[in-house]
């Protein structure tokens, strides 16, 4: 179990969240509200209708500016304007079959995207750490039976992936350029986590929103791969693996090397596609059930682990909820939307049990 996040650290500290519209994005914004934490956003307008943002009033838990990541001086001056110490980098093109279909702006959001924020965060005084969060897709996947390290090479066989092993190129660069030497300690640093699940997804082409979408309207779940094996996990595990991470790299003198940390489930719940459809249908029940969707599907891994030791040694991390009750929660936050309870307060519930468990 991880070790519990420090109120004393987070109560009052000002930290500059981008992608705070999104689906990780908005459970982070509630996790530092419920740490104390002083929270400014910075992204697009919320991706889907509906969404975590405007269901769980998002908006609420912290200052809030709608912009690009490309925009330079925009992002410049709301970065400025929150005087952040710490800044937490979530903003991205994140769906891997969208970024089949339009590559230069996948690229451009998430290479030349994160190059303005790391711009932004060189000429803002205040930042003490900043953490870019990349993806689990950033290593040269060969999908041999055992779980990626964080010294292992980086690739990437579709747009994607292969932009996140960019963002990885340019965070190491401006690292080196501008966030070393002179005596200072490291403060820049990057997060790689594995599938996420939870209440409020509700993106195209991923396994839980498909599935609740379909549910829902009485149908089928399709599924494109049932064999793909995922190291799936609650969205809150991941966001607690970076917010420790933020507290090492402001407390810390030295991290190990490469500053580059997975954050990942135990091992026992990288599982199949098809065991998470067939538990989801179960929770869900009403009928609910799935199909092979069996017409041609462009290339994905289909298998994938991320080995997370490096962070269990040195940020004292690991997962709180095991896949059971990730998908316990999840599902029941869907059914309380579904049934017009305050999503606002299920979700701060939510995180206060994670929190307190």
């Amino acid at each position: 179990m991880t070790a519990p996040l420090k109120r004393t650290f987070w109560t009052g500290r000002r930290v500059f969240v981008t992608g705070h519209t999104g689906f990780k994005g908005g459970w982070l914004m509630g996790l530092l509200r419920q740490l104390g934490a002083e929270a400014s956003g910075y992204a697009l307008a919320p991706p889907s209708n509906p969404n975590l943002f405007d269901v769980a009033g998002v908006a609420g838990l912290g200052t809030s500016t709608l912009g690009d990541i490309r925009d330079a001086s925009r992002i410049k001056a709301a970065m400025a304007a929150a005087d952040p110490e710490i800044v937490l980098h979530l903003a991205a093109q994140a769906l891997v079959r969208p970024a089949r279909a339009e590559p230069v702006e996948t690229f451009s959001t998430n290479v030349v995207g994160t190059a303005q924020v790391l711009d932004a965060v060189r000429e803002t005084a205040s930042v003490r750490a900043c953490v870019v969060i990349t993806s689990d897709k950033v290593y040269d996947n060969v999908e041999w039976p055992w779980a990626y390290r964080e010294t292992d090479r980086l690739g990437g066989k579709e747009p994607y992936g292969a932009s996140k092993a960019c963002t990885e190129i340019v965070v190491e660069a401006y690292r080196a350029s501008y966030f070393s030497g002179d005596g200072r300690p490291a403060c820049l640093a990057t997060a790689r986590a594995g599938n996420v699940i939870g209440g409020g997804d509700w993106a195209e082409d991923r396994l839980i929103p498909d599935a609740i979408r379909a549910f829902t309207a009485g149908e089928a779940l399709m599924i494109r791969n049932p064999s793909s094996v995922r190291p799936w996990q609650h969205v809150l595990e991941p966001l607690s693996g970076y917010l420790a991470l933020a507290e090492a790299l402001v407390e810390k003198s030295t991290l190990p090397q490469p500053l580059a940390f997975n954050f990942g489930p135990a091992q026992e719940d990288a599982v199949s596609v098809r065991v998470i459809a067939d538990e989801i249908s179960s929770r869900w029940a009403d009928g609910a059930h799935w199909r092979h969707d069996t017409r041609f599907q462009p290339y994905e891994a289909r298998l994938l682990e991320v080995d997370s030791a490096k962070a269990r040694g040195a940020l004292n991390w690991g997962p709180r909820w095991r896949l059971s009750e990730a998908l316990d929660r999840t599902i029941s936050w869907y059914k309380a939307y579904n049934g017009g309870q305050d999503m606002h307060a299920f979700t701060l519930r939510q995180i206060d049990e994670y929190l307190n468990g």
